[in-house]
């Protein structure tokens, strides 16, 4: 909950690519583009809509990320450890009733049809590159490397529209079908936050590199002052 809108998720991006394009250049990928699917909702099989309600079911985390996994066991929440592939089964059979996905990934697997509420907070954006390695890359003419990135950069931003409208239409798609969308009041969206501040000192520095969180911080505060913003 680092972010208010799109349009933040926009900014700091841009402003962290070249060290965020250096860090995985040192481990061998070169960068063609960055984009993102919009937001990250929470799905559950019960109405959810204040996070005392989560920590009463039993959340996803990935299996094998055991810094989420400990993060929200300290701070009072019940998260289960699954494979992706798991997701489905896990919620028929209750091993867990809640899961943070984007809303095309639940339509695209039916999550929706054992979790029927959506809590229509913008949890988190999902972000992603595409890459190729630097040994690949190395092997392509100088000449064309500039070309192939001009067209990467234009795919890009057209995967990134796309991603983010198909996101909204898949909510609408199980709308139809069922789906219930928790409704986020300020209030309730400044109860999220709240939670969200308090274990940032559980992310910073083992979740996301600290210099890399205190830059993001940093460039969200200085975005929300040109806009005539507060800082929080």
């Amino acid at each position: 909950m680092s972010f208010r809108n799109l349009e933040e998720v926009d900014y700091v991006r841009e402003k962290l690519r070249p060290l965020l394009e250096e860090r995985l250049l040192a481990k061998g990928y070169v960068v063609l583009f960055w984009t993102d699917s919009g937001w990250v909702r929470y799905f559950s099989k019960t109405p959810l809509l204040h996070p005392e309600e989560l920590k009463r079911l039993k959340l996803f985390v990935w299996s094998g990320d055991t810094a989420a996994y400990d993060l929200w066991k300290s701070s009072g929440f019940n998260p289960v450890a699954l494979e992706t592939a798991a997701i489905p089964q896990g919620l028929l059979s209750d091993t867990i009733n809640a899961v943070a996905t984007p809303p095309l990934f639940a339509l695209a697997v039916q999550l929706d049809m054992q979790a029927k509420y959506m809590l229509e907070l913008n949890w988190a954006p999902l972000v992603g590159a595409a890459v190729v390695r630097k040994k690949s890359w190395d092997r392509v003419a100088p000449q064309t490397r500039s070309l192939l990135l001009e067209a990467a950069a234009e795919t890009g931003q057209r995967v990134k529209a796309e991603g983010r409208a198909e996101n909204e239409r898949a909510v609408e798609a199980m709308v139809k079908r069922g789906l219930q969308v928790q409704h986020v009041t300020p209030e309730v969206d400044a109860e999220w936050r709240a939670f969200a501040v308090s274990v940032q000192d559980q992310i910073r520095g083992k979740i996301v590199p600290a210099d890399m969180f205190d830059q993001a911080q940093r460039l969200l505060t200085d975005y929300r002052l040109s806009a005539g913003e507060g800082p929080k």
